[in-house]
């Protein structure tokens, strides 16, 4: 199975040698977009070489409408993915296009639900991330599928250009569109609470504040109750004290001790239980919680 990567941050410029290889094994390179002239043409940076991107190559749906201009012009001064068409003298002519189409028709051929594949964050907003899933095909993470730990919205979670990992729900080969969720990589209850102790003192964040009490997330994928002792504001980060730790009810009671000041604005890099492979389930609650269930059923693996 091969791998189509996310588009990069780095620019690596390719060798020569490589383009003119490219142009016969049909391999995909990567190269800064320096470019966009007036027609909506990429130029590309290459070794020795012009690169030109024909508008209608610069990503897959420009030539039926599908995906918008701005997919082009807001590829300057980032790398793109392609595949050599042609070369013409010192002129490359390149197909960002052709190298999404092969990198989709295996994403959609060769995964399954619950497959794990790598992504990287290319913009957010306040319903979920939009992630390069590779070759700069985007897909959604929905921000109630970025972590079990409620958040307001996702840049308190993920950052742009982040290099996250994420499971796919779904396959839709008619619509060529890839579901994924995030948070079954971050750990189940037990795994999390086992990080922490009953009697330790502990830094969190203020998710929400209700009239029962403050949210505070110790992990990503686990918050704890407190009584409001004090005022306090999403995002603010503070110290509690852990009371007590319940499986049975996955619960974890805390009191607030104090206040630390805000949560940094961009969020420290994610720690996974799981980075590769697949899953044929995830199951969040304790087997022991009689309350709550919270579980993801992935299609099941097939015998070949």
């Amino acid at each position: 199975m091969q791998s189509y990567a996310p588009e990069s941050l780095k620019t690596t410029i390719p060798k020569r040698e490589d383009i003119y290889a490219a142009a016969q094994d049909g391999s995909i390179l990567e190269a800064p977009a320096i470019r966009c002239d007036a027609q909506h043409n990429l130029i590309i940076q290459l070794d020795g070489l012009t690169g030109i991107m024909p508008r209608e190559e610069c990503a897959l749906g420009i030539d039926t409408g599908q995906t918008r201009e701005i997919a082009i012009l807001s590829r300057v001064g980032k790398p793109v993915c392609f595949q050599v068409q042609r070369i013409e003298g010192n002129t490359a002519y390149l197909s960002r296009r052709a190298a999404q189409q092969e990198a989709l028709h295996a994403l959609l051929t060769e995964h399954i639900p619950g497959d794990i594949i790598p992504v990287r964050v290319t913009h957010l907003e306040p319903f979920g991330a939009f992630v390069d899933v590779g070759c700069g095909i985007v897909s959604l993470i929905g921000i109630e599928n970025l972590s079990v730990s409620r958040i307001f919205h996702p840049s308190d979670r993920v950052s742009i250009g982040q290099l996250l990992r994420a499971v796919i729900v779904s396959l839709d080969a008619d619509a060529g569109r890839v579901s994924l969720t995030h948070r079954e990589l971050l750990g189940t209850w037990e795994q999390n609470a086992a990080q922490f102790a009953p009697g330790e003192t502990v830094c969190g964040i203020v998710r929400s504040v209700e009239d029962y009490g403050v949210f505070i997330e110790l992990t990503p994928n686990l918050s704890g109750l407190a009584e409001q002792r004090f005022p306090v504001s999403p995002g603010e980060m503070v110290s509690c004290y852990i009371k007590s730790i319940l499986s049975e009810r996955m619960k974890i009671k805390l009191n607030l001790i104090d206040h630390i000041g805000h949560a940094a604005a961009v969020p420290p890099p994610l720690s996974y239980f799981i980075e590769s492979g697949h899953l044929s389930s995830w199951q969040y609650s304790p087997e022991c919680c009689l309350t709550r269930l919270i579980r993801t059923d992935f299609a099941p693996l097939t015998e070949e």
